[in-house]
């Protein structure tokens, strides 16, 4: 998904390189820390998961309560693609905060995926997106799977 607030918020924060990896803490650490925040910032999931009584805690578990939740979600089709992308972002937050070596990594225009030691990239936000629409892949499965490589 695109998030052009980001690639704008790139743009005026320095951001030369035409792929800019904020996965390089030697590069802005700072900024690397700024838009990690930026994008765990999630608020629609999080006011949604509490009106339902789960609080977000960033952690593992909180991505197996979110694939218990019954998805009202879907009965509102103009809340659906932000909620998914919310989702998906939240994943990745769990994903650079819990994997070691994981980090976010954002393609030109604003495109934020998760890039892990291994070089394999997680496409969050689709995954997200596929979660609230469909149900699958479970939040879970996908943390497990990054877990494990």
């Amino acid at each position: 998904m695109n998030i052009p607030f980001l690639d704008n918020w790139l743009k005026r924060h320095g951001a030369e390189r035409e792929e800019d990896d904020l996965s390089a803490a030697e590069y802005d650490p700072e900024r690397a820390a700024a838009v990690a925040e930026l994008l765990s910032e999630c608020e629609l999931l999080r006011v949604r998961a509490g009106q339902a009584g789960l609080e977000l805690d960033d952690s593992p578990a909180s991505l197996a309560a979110l694939d218990q939740l019954p998805p009202r979600w879907r009965d509102d089709p103009e809340e659906l693609p932000w909620l998914g992308n919310d989702a998906g972002l939240y994943l990745g937050t769990v994903i650079v905060r819990t994997v070691r070596g994981a980090a976010w990594h954002i393609w030109p225009g604003g495109h934020p995926v998760v890039r892990l030691a291994s070089g394999r990239e997680i496409s969050v936000v689709e995954a997200g997106l596929e979660w609230a629409v469909n149900g699958a892949p479970e939040l879970s499965q996908v943390y497990a799977e990054a877990a494990e490589a």
